[in-house]
């Protein structure tokens, strides 16, 4: 890019000899420089959000294949393993939206620092868990890690790239993230066969000292899009009390008597939250971007429904395919390779796709394909042959791949700037809760249909209609996704950068 100079001409010395530089050829060195440092901070912010991106979701598929191994070493039953990952995704739900509001205030570089820190330190303590005990309660605080990571690392990228270039930013991390759950059931998988599964953790140790490093000594300049506001701890004591206790006794409903009571006080304490926070001045989260802003709510509403359905799919493929079938974790953990590889190839093009039409009509295809995957899955049993289940694996990654990266522009495309840390946040509650309540689905169906047993061939026809009944709820709620996702309006012909959000002095 050049840019010439039409101020007046330079005075000259005697001789003839120009005087003083034209002012023209310091604006150009200026803008050149200036150029230069954006780019080199798109470089490092996209390599940052990136490697953070591949690693909570490389741990999550590597952790699903070796739920049986965990089974092995500690005497655990099913419903007792399914929390190794259920109380990970409660944790990070919970603490998601306060980070993220914490973040917007002390800056999103600082919390996404100190998030790596608690991930890795957490996956260290994993590693070293002497009983099923210690394991969950060390996969708690790493879901307070993986809370302050993925409250930030979108609300970095969403800060420093313009809204011309987000689409294809956040369909790259998007790819990004499924290379993660691509190499988590062939790494893990293989690591799981011939190092344990303690190595596994290990490995994610290595991983977040590198981005941790990388992060310090690369990654200059800060992000505050609300600095000197007020942290609404009482706020975020209500919201996090009262979504751990619901999603608790959601999960637990069918093994505890008391879960009910946790449940409906778990929902009484958010909706206190709902009112508290309308009154607020400086609230932990603007409830008005729900009320205001279709294409925010229904967006998260879109996303929060396709999580739910799709996340325990991992969970119940994995049991099918080492217990039901008898293969072994790597074996699985190559057939489990087709959904991820399919979305790591397929967002970056949604990315860019949804630059260019409605996020809406990208969004809701994906989600249309996504519940014919889930269909499909209904008729599984022993007999099913593998091709089958990678073929529609495939399907699934391809549902989820036009969904995703689409469904993010949409959201981080909907609200102002000083809103980045709470819009991304909130887009990772949503689908940390999803998790959640897709896990939830699955314990109730196994507590209901297998109980609580250890995991044998012996239950085979058990866990495959325990898998029928679990994927004919998701094809359900996945459908009812298509109209959510529907309904969010257009982004581009909606009035406003912030599509209704309120301003302050409003």
């Amino acid at each position: 890019m050049s840019y010439q100079y039409f101020g007046p001409r330079p005075p000259r010395e005697e001789g003839g000899r120009a005087g003083r530089k034209p002012p023209g050829r310091y604006f150009k060195r200026t803008v050149r420089l200036t150029m230069n440092k954006d780019e080199s901070l798109k470089k490092y912010s996209l390599m940052v959000a990136m490697a953070a991106s591949f690693l909570t979701p490389f741990m999550g598929s590597a952790v699903n294949l070796a739920i049986p191994s965990m089974g092995k070493d500690f005497n655990a039953g099913a419903l007792l393993l399914s929390w190794v990952v259920t109380c990970y995704l409660l944790a990070s739900a919970a603490f998601l939206v306060p980070f993220g509001r914490l973040a917007d205030i002390v800056g999103r570089k600082k919390i996404f620092l100190l998030g790596v820190l608690t991930f890795a330190l957490s996956s260290l303590l994993c590693g070293l868990a002497w009983s099923i005990e210690a394991l969950i309660l060390s996969r708690v605080f790493q879901g307070i890690g993986s809370a302050m990571i993925f409250g930030t690392g979108m609300a970095i990228l969403t800060s420093v790239f313009p809204p011309r270039e987000r689409g294809r930013v956040l369909g790259l991390n998007v790819a990004v993230v499924y290379a993660g759950l691509s190499l988590g059931p062939v790494l893990g998988g293989w690591m799981n066969h011939n190092l344990g599964w303690r190595s596994i953790f290990y490995f994610s140790v290595l991983v977040g000292i590198y981005i941790l490093f990388f992060t310090a000594a690369k990654l200059k300049g800060e992000w505050a899009g609300a600095r000197g506001e007020r942290f609404d701890l009482a706020g975020a004591v209500l919201y996090s009390a009262g979504l751990v206790a619901f999603m608790y006794g959601v999960s637990s409903v069918a093994t505890s008597g008391w879960a009910k009571y946790v449940m409906l006080s778990g929902l009484a304490v958010l909706i206190i939250f709902c009112r508290y926070e309308v009154r607020a001045d400086q609230p932990v989260l603007e409830m008005r971007l729900f009320s205001r802003n279709a294409t925010f709510a229904f967006s998260n509403l879109a996303a929060l429904i396709n999580y739910s359905a799709t996340f325990a799919v991992g969970f119940i493929l994995s049991l099918h395919l080492q217990v039901v079938m008898g293969y072994n974790s790597q074996l699985a953990g190559l057939i489990l390779l087709s959904q991820p590889v399919v979305m790591a190839l397929l967002s970056p093009f949604a990315g860019r796709l949804s630059d260019r039409v409605e996020p809406r009509v990208v969004s809701s295809w994906g989600m249309a394909v996504t519940t014919l995957g889930l269909f499909i899955f209904c008729f599984i049993n022993q007999k099913t042959p593998v091709w089958l289940l990678m073929s529609n694996l495939a399907l699934l990654g391809t549902g989820f791949a036009l969904f995703s990266s689409p469904n993010s522009n949409a959201v981080m495309g909907s609200v102002e700037k000083r809103f980045y840390g709470v819009a991304s946040s909130t887009l990772g509650t949503m689908r940390l809760t999803g998790q959640a309540v897709s896990m939830a689905i699955v314990t109730l169906v196994m507590a209901s249909i297998v109980g609580s047993v250890e995991l044998s061939p012996d239950y085979s026809g058990l866990l495959v209609k325990s898998a029928k009944t679990s994927f004919l709820v998701f094809t359900a709620l996945c459908f009812a996704g298509i109209f959510a996702s529907l309904a969010r309006g257009n982004v581009r012909t909606d009035a406003g950068p912030a599509r209704g959000v309120p301003v302050k002095g409003e």
